[in-house]
């Protein structure tokens, strides 16, 4: 039998042998059966793990000069994009056009699925081209079968930009691995259900893009330890947790990291730089720009010690 599908042969498109029957299965059999799945999935996103640092050093290196992150994507992959960069200013307090995404459809497709805007090559590279990408740049496309037309169309014209390319794909043949400078390309296998990418590959995606941006803004300086103190206190939750990083590094009673809080305009490294130097708001700005916004460098102090005797470990 002919096949004149170009899709009948992509990883993302295959019958899985494993759930055949799937819809004769009980809810316990068919949850047991998505996470054996899923058991495969994390071990192809750990198979990726040294692209995945590499894409780490790519992103941080163009953050450190000013570059910009750009998600491109279609569908799931689309609003995945969307996710990342949503999440960076609350938890990281960056600036809302420091880490942007570029969704097939507009931001109606984020809500409401708009087939068919994804095989626009054309609107893919207008889309990007409204976002003036620089050599700075680094702009990351994300498409489960590798084959999406809208994100080539992005990725085409970042590219002739000097923007850095990092493509997020699950199908590890991926012919676009030719003109990208980096490829990650978990190969997750079918899914449970034929051609579903929101199940393994959405998630292995989200895997890959939690790791890219997170050990990213860990590298510029975004957390001390593993305290997120760039946090915006956009909520009474986070300005609680906000207290209480301030009460863990300095020691201050909960009232009195409040108050330091509120002499700090609610910024937390510069109220641990001026409680830990004693010194003025404007100062512990100053301190913390020479010290490349890292608290480590600015107070000259390790917090590990500090959070081992907290959780009582060695």
């Amino acid at each position: 039998m002919a096949v004149r599908s170009k899709w009948q042969s992509l990883p993302t498109e295959q019958i899985n042998p494993a759930t055949l029957g799937i819809d004769k299965l009980a809810a316990a059999d068919i949850v047991e059966g998505m996470l054996s799945e899923d058991q495969k999935m994390v071990a192809a996103v750990q198979h990726e793990k040294d692209r995945i640092a590499v894409g780490v050093d790519i992103i941080t290196q163009a953050l450190r000069k000013n570059g910009r992150i750009i998600f491109v994507g279609a569908g799931t992959s689309g609003r995945l994009g969307v996710l990342e960069s949503a999440e960076m200013p609350p938890t990281f307090g960056t600036k809302p056009d420091l880490v942007q995404a570029i969704m097939a459809g507009g931001q109606n497709a984020v809500l409401r699925a708009r087939e068919g805007v994804e095989d626009n090559y054309e609107e893919g590279a207008r889309s990007v081209n409204r976002l003036r990408p620089t050599k700075k740049d680094v702009v990351i496309g994300v498409s489960a079968s590798g084959m999406t037309p809208f994100v080539r169309g992005a990725l085409t014209r970042a590219r002739r930009a000097g923007s850095k390319i990092i493509f997020v794909t699950c199908d590890p043949s991926t012919e676009l691995q030719t003109f990208v400078d980096l490829t990650i390309a978990p190969a997750v296998g079918p899914e449970v259900i034929a051609g579903s990418t929101r199940l393994k590959a959405g998630t292995a995606t989200k895997m890959v893009l939690n790791m890219l941006t997170t050990a990213s803004m860990i590298r510029i300086g975004k957390t001390y330890g593993n305290l997120m103190v760039d946090v915006q206190m956009g909520s009474e939750k986070l300005r609680d947790r906000a207290r209480r990083i301030i009460t863990i590094v300095t020691g201050l009673e909960y009232d009195d990291a409040d108050k330091l809080l509120r002499r700090a305009h609610w910024n937390v490294k510069a109220a641990i730089v001026m409680q830990k130097g004693d010194l003025s708001y404007n100062q512990s700005l100053s301190r913390l720009r020479r010290a490349r916004d890292f608290v480590r460098e600015a107070i000259g102090e390790d917090v590990e010690p500090r959070l081992k005797a907290l959780l009582k470990v060695g």
